[in-house]
């Protein structure tokens, strides 16, 4: 592809610290140090107390629903999106909770405030946000009404690190956080993700949620000798609280975050630089360019129609992949999840058609790549390129 969704993301800087650390004699690959010292540099990078480093955002976000399944035997609903990945609906459904979803704000492509508010009830355990592709979800209204009504905001922040809201950064406001080190997200450690809180119990908790549940792993001596007070004929390396998982990540991983962490910030002010150049230049009667800007930390370039047409659309993929443009259809997550046939059986048949908004997206959305390394000229040659589809 000549026009890829993503370019240089691991660099060579990164794979050197790799390199040095395995040049020890005896170097540690599982999780040590360089992951304690990972969480450490994040926690502080985003604004909050604690951090906990696994192997994917999908995992992240698995763990965050065990915790809300700690706090909820019982089950209940949790809001969600219906334009996400799979795995924030997915973890919602392996613990055991209903997914209520809201239709989407098009400025923006998270959850519509308003109709997420207009879904709460007594049932309601948390509302899962999803910041899709760099731009902020939140309102001031949304976060004042959930504190008041106290609803647990949970944010997936996997395609927006960096982006703000009111000065703040994204995954600095909810209860917990997620974020994904993916390859083609803001910065990679090749696989990962971040569990983020600023609870001390969530994050004691999520420690042992990693790690088979094993009591083990709380660092606060407290909670450890309350579980081993409690337990006295077990041995006290191995009583295991939950039913849980292994989800850690290792010291390469950890070594690659520290090192990419470095140009985070750098990197979301020229993808912030690519975006308005690409917004400046495609042609607005075409597609959409009022998106919600504010804050906005640009994952990849968002390419929706101004209207459903089927004929344009389809010469429009053919144009891109004649031209070397790498895209998804969709957007984020493949479109509409309510179509997807792991819901089937869950949600009633045509339930999808129920949320224009993520249909429209569904059809006539596409994202295509936007990264640190992109030149102006290429941004302008991608636009003269779309635009010359009629």
């Amino acid at each position: 592809m000549k026009f890829p969704l993503m370019r240089n993301n691991i660099m060579r800087e990164d794979l050197d610290a790799v390199i040095e650390h395995l040049k020890q004699d005896d170097p540690i690959l599982t999780h040590g140090a360089n992951v304690r010292a990972f969480e450490e540099e994040w926690s502080a990078w985003l604004g909050v107390k604690h951090s906990v480093f696994v192997n994917s955002g999908a995992s992240a976000n698995l763990l965050t629903m065990a915790i809300l399944k700690i706090r909820h035997p019982e089950g209940g609903e949790v809001i969600v999106p219906p334009l996400t990945w799979i795995s924030d609906v997915a973890s919602v459904l392996q613990n055991g909770f209903t997914p209520v979803f809201v239709d989407i704000d098009p400025k923006s492509l998270a959850m519509d405030p308003a109709k997420i508010l207009a879904a709460i009830t007594d049932k309601t355990r948390a509302v899962f946000l999803t910041h899709v592709q760099g731009f902020d979800g939140l309102t001031d209204e949304l976060l004042a009404e959930l504190e008041r009504k106290h609803i647990p905001l949970i944010e997936d922040v996997c395609e927006s690190h960096g982006a703000t809201h009111r000065g703040g950064k994204l995954g600095s406001f909810g209860w917990i956080s997620n974020f994904s080190f993916y390859y083609a997200h803001h910065m990679s450690t090749i696989e990962g993700g971040m569990v983020c809180t600023n609870d001390s119990e969530v994050y004691q908790q999520v420690r042992m949620l990693r790690s088979h549940g094993m009591v083990r792993e709380v660092n606060d001596p407290v909670v450890r000798t309350a579980y081993q007070r409690a337990n006295p004929e077990l041995n006290p390396d191995f009583i295991f609280a939950f039913p849980a998982y292994n989800t850690r990540n290792t010291e390469i991983g950890g070594i690659m975050g520290r090192s990419q962490l470095k140009r985070l910030d750098a990197n979301v002010v020229r993808r912030t630089e690519n975006l308005h150049r690409f917004l400046s230049r495609i042609d607005s009667s075409k597609y959409r360019t009022d998106f919600k800007l504010e804050g906005s930390s640009n994952y990849a370039f968002n390419l929706v129609l101004q209207k459903n047409d089927d004929g344009f659309v389809h010469r429009l993929m053919t144009k891109m992949r004649e031209s070397g443009i790498e895209f998804r259809r969709g957007s984020a997550g493949g479109g509409n999840q309510l179509r997807q046939p792991y819901l089937k059986g869950i949600v009633p048949a045509d339930y999808h058609l129920q949320f224009p908004e993520t249909e429209h997206i569904h059809f006539y959305g596409f994202y295509i790549g936007n990264f640190p390394d992109l030149k102006d000229e290429e941004v302008d040659e991608i636009c003269a390129i779309l635009n010359s589809v009629e």
